[in-house]
């Protein structure tokens, strides 16, 4: 048996199954060290990983061992010790898991796609996702005709995956009979392109219509497939007749996404489209004491305040230092202080890019397709307006640049003019949902 390739395939099954920050923090550095009478030997890095894996792992990795070959019944994991003489692994401890696996209620399920993990008692409710947790309960309360289709925006790590696919294992919870298939629009290009080589569309057509409920995630891939799109058209009305529920998730509304046919635009502003945007402050706090209680981690209010300052926007960014504080605290065998703590935060979050304001004129130009030179002329053309107001509101709102400082910036205008530039986006916004729209996209293209 190969033990490398062999891994290597389940590293890339589990991969797909766990979060990035519990896969870099537990798999990165574990390795199959031997196979003897159907026991698989698994090197781990240190003690805590070793309890780790076994107590929240074992039964994952165990299932994609047994899926990969039937001659695998148990695994054990030991300990890795380089040896001085010869570079290989040696077992100094080995602690044995070879339970029999049970019904599984941890696994995706291949048949739907789900991942039981992502359930709304998981799911932190705060001010930056309610209504999009009000439109999901809708959705389970009524499934075919409320907002439908449901269509769930926002930024990498803001929680759009847990709560589409909550919203399927919810309604599956209530009605074992009902058919929902979870995908991503990658997947399904990926189909298609597939059925069309092999001259099965028809299989291909059948496959997806047969759902109650399709969860398509990422629908920005979809961006210049032109017949990918068509299909999704097609398939789109086809559940809407039969009263079935199609749920999406997208980076950004659907209005911005380029390359995507108007007639998709159309069919997903008929139903409800809802942004999650980034968490503030007291959800970033309940989010990292929710986390920290599912793993039974103590960590100190101020720990946690520090950590809801510093990290900002990223959920995910948030479960990876917390995972690396679990990893720190076993590797330690105390509680981390809060020097330590910054100092996690300070070597593990990529920080991010200050962007110059050329920059910043130059997304928001391109945003509303113009050229940059206009932005910094004496023109009053509407068309140059508004982008230019918003370049100012971004700058000061989003940078803490001064008004005279914007207005030399942007040729050389007073500073009063600037002030009424953002007095103006600042009371527009509080009316006007589709600028309001506007700037939130742009935000997120500014990072």
């Amino acid at each position: 048996m190969d033990t490398k390739e062999l891994w290597n395939n389940v590293l890339l099954e589990i991969e797909s199954s766990v979060s990035k920050a519990n896969f870099a923090t537990w798999f990165k550095e574990t390795k199959i060290s031997g196979f003897d009478g159907g026991v698989v030997y698994l090197s781990v890095p240190n003690t805590f990983v070793q309890e780790w894996l076994l107590k929240k792992f074992h039964q994952l990795i165990l299932k994609v061992l047994r899926q990969s070959s039937e001659s695998i019944h148990s695994l054990e994991y030991v300990i890795k010790e380089e040896s001085k003489q010869k570079n290989q692994y040696i077992p100094t401890k080995t602690l044995s898991a070879t339970k029999e696996l049970p019904l599984s209620e941890h696994y995706v399920n291949k048949d739907d796609n789900l991942n039981p993990r992502y359930t709304f008692e998981s799911f932190v409710v705060g001010p930056f996702n309610e209504l999009a947790y009000a439109a999901a309960q809708a959705v389970i309360k009524n499934p075919g005709i409320a907002y439908n289709p449901l269509f769930i925006y926002g930024s990498t790590g803001h929680g759009k995956t847990h709560l589409i696919q909550a919203v399927g294992n919810a309604i599956k919870a209530i009605d074992s009979s009902k058919k929902i298939y979870y995908f991503t629009s990658e997947k399904f290009v990926n189909d298609y392109v597939s059925s069309v080589q092999t001259n099965k569309t028809d299989q291909f057509k059948e496959r997806y219509r047969k759902y109650d409920m399709l969860i398509m995630d990422d629908v920005q891939f979809l961006s210049g497939k032109e017949k990918t799109q068509e299909e999704l058209f097609h398939l789109f009305n086809i559940m809407k007749d039969s009263n079935k529920h199609i749920v999406f998730s997208c980076d950004k509304h659907p209005n911005f996404v380029t390359g995507l046919e108007d007639r998709l635009k159309s069919r997903f502003a008929a139903g409800m489209v809802i942004d999650i945007p980034a968490p503030d402050q007291e959800s970033r706090i309940a989010i990292i004491k929710s986390k920290c209680a599912s793993i039974n981690l103590f960590v100190d209010d101020e720990i946690i305040g520090y950590l809801a300052d510093s990290i900002k926007g990223n959920i995910r960014d948030l479960e990876g230092v917390i995972n690396l504080i679990v990893c720190q605290t076993g590797t330690k065998n105390k509680t981390l202080n809060l020097n330590e703590v910054k100092d996690l935060v300070k070597n593990s979050i990529k920080q991010k890019k200050l962007l110059s304001y050329k920059e910043v004129v130059k997304i928001i130009s391109d945003f509303y397709k113009i050229e940059e030179d206009v932005i910094y002329e004496k023109t009053r053309k509407k068309e140059v307006i508004k982008p230019r107001q918003i370049i100012m509101y971004i700058l000061r709102e989003d940078f803490c640049i001064s008004y005279p400082s914007i207005g030399e910036k942007l040729g050389g205008r007073d500073h009063t003019t600037v002030i009424h530039s953002c007095e103006k986006i600042k009371r527009e916004i509080k009316t006007d949902m589709l600028l309001l729209k506007e700037i939130q996209e742009i935000r997120s293209i500014i990072g």
